[in-house]
C-alpha cells in the first residue's frame, strides 16, 4: 500500500512537470504537420477510359480542394475545340463542358499536364490526362518530339503541334488537325490518345485560333515523310537512396515506350512579301524616308505638288530597295519646311498581285526653318562674343567665323586587325570624290613608303580604302584638304591618321574540318557568347572552314547547308514543299588562344537537332517543374535534434 502511494506520488509529480513545460512553450505552439501530400482522382463522370460516351459534359472529383493554373494554355484537347471548351474548379471538383459537337468513334483527351495541384499547400498533382471515347474503345498511343526554330534551333513554347490522317498538301490550309498537344519551355510536345496508323505531323503557330496555316505570319513546320505510332515494353532505372550521400538500390522500373519519341519539327516563318508602305519621314530636313515592308525592283515615282521633283533627290536605298532614303539635293528645298509630293509605288493587294498605289504626302521638317537660322545665329553670337574676349585680353582671335567642314568617320583608330576593312563613311552623299588625294603609307626599316591602294565606293555615302595590309605593320593615311565635297557644298579638310597593324602573335587560328553533311557549300559562323555573328567562313572543296587571326576568347559555332550559295540563310516556303536551309550548331565552346593553331573535327549529324545547342546560348529556358515541398521532413530531422539535444541535457 505504501509503495503504491509512493507510486502515484511520483506520477503526479512527473504530470505536473510536464503540465508545466507545455505551459512554458505556449507563446510558440508547434504548428505540427505539413500537408505534403499531392491530391488524387477519387472518381469521375463519366468515367475515366469510359466508352461509348455521348455526353459533352464531364466532372473529375478529388480527395480535397484543388486549383487550376493557367487552363487556358495548359489544358490541351484532343481533337480540337473550334469553340472554346468551359472548364472551371469548383471545391474538390473539375467541371467541365466542349461545346463543340462531338464526332463519333473517336477518343476524347483533356490533357491537364502539371494545371491541377492542392488549394491550401499548392502540392502538384503532376501530369494528369482525362480521356473518354464515344465508340466502343480507347485509342492509347502516344508520339513526342521537339519543335525548334529552324533558323537557330531555339526551343519553341506554346505553339502547337497536330496530326493529320490525311496526306493531301493542302490540308493544313482548310481543316483542323485531328490530334493536338503544345510544346513546353523545352519545346517538347507529346501528342496523346493516337489511334494506330499512318500520319503527317505539322507545327502551327496559330495565331488567329482556327487550327489551319491561313496567314504567312503563322510559323510553321512539317515532315515529309509520313510516321506511324507504336509502342514496346520497355524499363527504367529507379534509384532508391539510403540517404542524400548512399546509394541503396537501382531497380529497373518497367513503362510503356511509345515510338517515335524524338520527332524534330524545324519550325519556320515564310518570306513575308506582301508589300505596302509603313511610313514615311523627315527627321532631318535635308532627307526623306520611305520605309516600306518589301522591297522592289521598281523604284517610287515621285512628282512634286509644290515643288520640282526632277534632280531634286540623291537616293541612298538599301540593298533589297525596302528602305529608300531621298536626300535633298537643293538646299532652297532644304529650307523649306513643307514639301508635298504624289508618291506613286507597287504594292500588294487582297489576292496577293502588285498593283499602282499613289498617295500624296506632305513631308515636314521637324525643326522648321526659322528655328535652325534663330539657333544659327545663337551659335554665331556665341563665337563672336568669345573673340571679343580674347581680343580684350590681346589674345589671337579671328575675325571672320571659319567655315564649317565635312566631317566624315574613319573605321580604324590607332590599332587595326589584319583582316579589319578600312572604310570611310560620309555624313552626306558627296558631289565630288578626288581618291588620287587619297594616300597610304607604310614604314620599313624607319623609311616611309608609299603603299599601292584603291579607294571604292560600296554605298551611297561609304568608301574602302582597300590594300595588302601586312601585320606589325605602321601605316598613315593621309587625305588632302577638299578631297571630298559634300552635296551641300562643305569641304573635308587636311586629314592624318597612324594605323598599326596587330601582329600575328597576338592572334590565334582555327580550321574546321566539316563531316556528317556533303553539300557545294557550308557557311560555317564563329559566335560569341550572346550568339552574336562574329566571323564566317564558306567551307573548300574538301569540306574545311579556315579562321585566321582570332583574337584570344570564347567562341561558338554554327553551320547552316547554303543550298543556293547565296552566302545567307533562306527560310522555307511550305506551299512550295521548300524546307529552310538546315542549321546545325557545334555543342561545344571553342577556346582559342594567342599563337595557337586549332583544328576541330565536327559530325554536323553527330547529335540529334535538338541536343545541339549550347545551353548557354538558348534564350528559350525550361520550364520550372513543380516538386512536392517535403518540409516534413525537414521537420522531423529538427524535431530529431530537438530530441538529442534534451536527451543529452538530461544526461548531462
Amino acid at each position: 500500500m505504501r509503495y503504491r502511494n509512493i507510486w502515484q506520488a511520483l506520477f503526479m509529480v512527473f504530470f505536473i512537470w510536464t503540465f508545466m513545460q507545455g505551459c512554458a512553450r505556449m507563446g510558440s505552439p508547434d504548428g505540427g504537420w505539413y500537408d505534403d501530400t499531392p491530391p488524387y482522382v477519387v472518381n469521375s463522370s463519366p468515367a475515366d477510359k469510359a466508352t461509348n460516351i455521348k455526353t459533352r459534359k464531364f466532372t473529375i472529383n478529388f480527395n480535397e480542394y484543388i486549383k487550376l493554373d493557367d487552363p487556358q494554355s495548359k489544358v490541351i484537347i484532343s481533337p480540337p475545340q473550334l469553340e472554346t471548351p468551359e472548364i472551371k474548379t469548383i471545391g474538390k471538383r473539375i467541371i467541365g463542358e466542349l461545346k463543340d459537337s462531338l464526332k463519333d468513334n473517336t477518343t476524347y483527351t483533356i490533357d491537364f499536364s502539371d494545371a491541377i495541384s492542392d488549394n491550401n499547400e499548392g502540392n502538384p498533382m503532376g501530369n494528369y490526362t482525362y480521356s473518354f471515347s464515344t465508340g466502343d474503345h480507347i485509342d492509347t498511343l502516344e508520339v513526342s518530339g521537339y519543335c525548334l526554330t529552324a533558323e537557330d534551333l531555339e526551343p519553341i513554347k506554346g505553339i502547337l503541334v497536330g496530326l493529320y490522317e490525311n496526306f493531301s498538301d493542302t490540308i493544313i490550309h482548310h481543316e483542323p488537325m485531328m490530334r493536338v498537344s503544345r510544346t513546353n519551355g523545352s519545346g517538347q510536345f507529346t501528342i496523346k490518345g493516337v489511334a494506330p496508323g499512318s500520319y503527317r505531323i505539322y507545327a502551327l503557330q496559330d495565331v488567329d485560333g482556327d487550327f489551319v496555316f491561313g496567314q504567312k505570319s503563322e510559323m510553321i513546320g512539317y515532315m515529309r515523310d509520313s510516321i506511324v505510332p507504336t509502342w514496346k515494353p520497355d524499363a527504367r532505372p529507379d534509384t532508391i537512396w539510403r540517404d542524400s550521400l548512399h546509394i541503396e538500390n537501382i531497380i529497373r522500373q518497367p513503362f510503356t515506350h511509345f515510338l517515335p519519341d524524338d520527332i524534330t519539327l524545324l519550325c519556320f516563318q515564310e518570306p513575308q512579301t506582301d508589300r505596302y508602305l509603313i511610313k514615311t519621314e523627315r527627321k532631318a530636313p535635308n532627307r526623306i524616308g520611305l520605309f516600306f515592308s518589301y522591297g522592289s525592283d521598281s523604284l517610287p515615282v515621285i512628282r512634286g505638288l509644290n515643288f520640282e521633283a526632277d534632280s531634286a533627290f540623291v537616293l541612298e536605298a538599301s540593298a533589297k530597295n525596302d528602305t529608300l532614303i531621298y536626300w535633298l539635293a537643293d538646299t532652297t528645298l532644304v529650307n523649306q519646311d513643307t514639301l508635298r509630293m504624289e508618291l506613286t509605288y507597287l504594292m500588294t493587294d487582297t489576292l496577293g498581285a502588285l498593283v499602282s498605289q499613289t498617295d500624296t504626302i506632305e513631308a515636314l521638317a521637324k525643326v522648321s526653318y526659322e528655328k535652325r537660322q534663330k539657333e544659327k545665329q545663337k551659335a554665331f553670337e556665341k563665337w563672336q562674343k568669345e573673340q571679343e574676349k580674347k581680343k580684350k585680353r590681346d589674345q589671337p582671335y579671328d575675325s571672320i567665323m571659319p567655315p564649317e567642314f565635312l566631317k566624315f568617320k574613319l573605321s580604324a583608330g590607332g590599332q587595326m586587325d589584319p583582316l579589319q576593312r578600312l572604310t570611310i563613311e560620309m555624313p552626306e552623299p558627296l558631289a565630288e570624290c578626288d581618291t588620287s588625294a587619297v594616300h597610304l603609307y607604310c614604314m620599313i626599316d624607319s623609311v616611309w613608303y608609299r603603299v599601292p591602294h584603291e579607294v571604292k565606293q560600296y554605298s551611297a555615302r561609304g568608301y574602302e580604302v582597300k590594300a595588302n595590309f601586312t601585320p606589325d605593320t605602321e601605316y598613315s593615311l593621309e587625305i588632302d584638304s577638299a578631297a571630298f565635297r559634300g552635296i551641300y557644298g562643305l569641304t573635308s579638310e587636311e586629314f592624318k591618321q597612324g594605323l598599326k597593324v596587330r601582329s600575328e602573335e597576338e592572334f590565334g587560328s582555327l580550321a574546321v574540318e566539316i563531316s556528317g553533311v556533303k553539300a557545294d557549300s557550308i557557311v560555317v559562323q564563329l559566335l560569341d557568347g550572346s550568339g552574336k555573328v562574329l566571323r564566317q567562313a564558306i567551307t573548300d572543296q574538301e569540306q574545311i572552314a579556315d579562321f585566321a587571326y582570332l583574337k584570344p576568347g570564347d567562341y561558338y559555332m554554327k553551320a547552316f547547308i547554303d543550298l543556293n550559295g547565296n552566302g545567307i540563310w533562306d527560310t522555307g516556303v511550305y506551299d512550295e514543299d521548300r524546307q529552310p536551309e538546315p542549321v546545325y550548331y557545334h555543342p561545344e565552346m571553342i577556346v582559342c588562344k594567342a599563337k595557337w593553331d586549332n583544328t576541330r573535327q565536327w559530325n554536323l549529324t553527330a547529335r540529334p537537332r535538338y541536343e545541339q545547342k549550347p545551353t548557354k546560348l538558348i534564350k528559350q529556358k525550361p520550364d520550372q517543374q513543380k516538386k512536392l515541398k517535403n518540409r516534413n521532413i525537414d521537420r522531423a530531422k529538427n524535431l530529431g535534434i530537438e530530441y538529442v539535444k534534451k536527451q543529452a541535457n538530461k544526461n548531462g
